[in-house]
């Protein structure tokens, strides 16, 4: 799948800039039919990468919005993807400033031509049709919905020239690494779980995607700024990556990150900038001890350039600590019904 390619170089636009988020509730009832029928029909059981905790919902998405109406109001538009669904928030917003900001799109309207591989559960799937939707901005920022800004960001955080600006770090390709070939051999060792789809794994795949055979720059969990072009262009060379990348129904082993992808296909071409003034602090509250969290929170409350925070699984991690990451949000963001009944 190593293949080499050239995008060219294209002047900043000045239509503006979008935001994406993808969005499901796994909770809702007619989404859990959905999948089990799909499971069904698949003659499959429930596996790792179609856990509840993938799907489900804690009201991420009201932050996530928040942050980007208060944070960065010079969006154009903010593109959220759903799956036959509505977030709540839409309904708040009705008669506020804000309403005619937010652009809802259906898995369909993406999927155009590739319906038979509807319905997915699937992010990555998803992300990589992200590029079609209709009216997106030559220049387009991708939020998870778990995903928030932190601070007043400026579109130059983003694009610069008209150049992603992309965060992460050079890494050796496991295959060209001494501690690449020993994670591989523990991994077979332990018999590790097949089905485990790991994010490092898929992050290199999408560097070998883009020509990095050796290297890779492993980006860090925060939103990913992105060109339509180059994606367009890309898969109008390569249909058959496109084909096959978002046929997959669950997430799988063989699928690469389309968002890793776009900024090695900028870096290839020397159309991408690569700076971490800005950092995100990641918190996975299921995960890690409570006072690993808090000191993660009182960490970005001291650093200005914490600008980014992403909240893995919330609904999974103690009550109590979900209050005490709610009542940061509140604190950092502001209380998304407060924004949302603005006038």
């Amino acid at each position: 799948m190593t293949e080499r390619v050239t995008i060219p170089s294209e002047p900043f636009a000045t239509e503006g800039i979008d935001a994406v988020i993808t969005w499901v509730d796994g909770a809702d009832p007619a989404h859990r039919r959905k999948l089990d029928a799909w499971l069904a029909q698949a003659g499959l059981s429930r596996p790792p990468t179609a856990h509840p905790t993938r799907f489900n919902d804690a009201g991420e998405i009201d932050y996530c919005v928040a942050s980007i109406l208060r944070f960065a109001p010079w969006f154009r538009r903010i593109h959220i993807v759903v799956d036959d669904q509505r977030p709540r928030l839409l309904d708040r917003l009705k008669g506020s400033k804000f309403a005619d900001r937010i652009n809802l799109i259906e898995h369909g309207q993406i999927f155009t031509g590739f319906e038979k591989h509807l319905p997915t559960f699937n992010s990555r799937s998803i992300i990589t049709m992200l590029w079609r939707i209709p009216d997106l901005a030559e220049h387009f920022v991708y939020f998870n919905d778990d995903m928030f800004l932190l601070r007043s960001v400026a579109p130059e955080n983003f694009f610069r020239d008209g150049k992603p600006v992309q965060r992460g770090q050079w890494r050796r390709q496991s295959g060209h690494s001494l501690f690449g070939h020993l994670r591989s051999w523990f991994k077979r060792l332990r018999g590790s779980d097949s089905q485990r789809v790991g994010n490092l794994d898929s992050q290199q795949l999408s560097a070998r995607v883009a020509g990095f055979d050796t290297r890779y720059y492993r980006m860090y969990h925060n939103p990913y700024p992105m060109r339509r072009s180059t994606l367009r262009e890309f898969f109008d060379a390569h249909p058959d990556l496109l084909a096959r990348n978002c046929a997959h129904r669950l997430r799988s082993n063989e699928q690469f990150k389309t968002e890793v992808l776009a900024a090695h296909l900028e870096i290839a071409a020397d159309t991408a900038l690569l700076d971490n003034t800005l950092r995100v602090v990641q918190l996975k509250p299921s995960e890690q001890l409570p006072a690993r969290v808090r000191h993660k929170m009182r960490q970005a409350d001291a650093d200005e350039g914490a600008a980014f925070a992403c909240v893995q699984s919330l609904e999974m991690a103690p009550q109590a600590v979900q209050r005490e990451i709610v009542e940061w949000l509140d604190r950092r963001i502001g209380r998304p019904d407060k924004l949302f009944g603005a006038r």
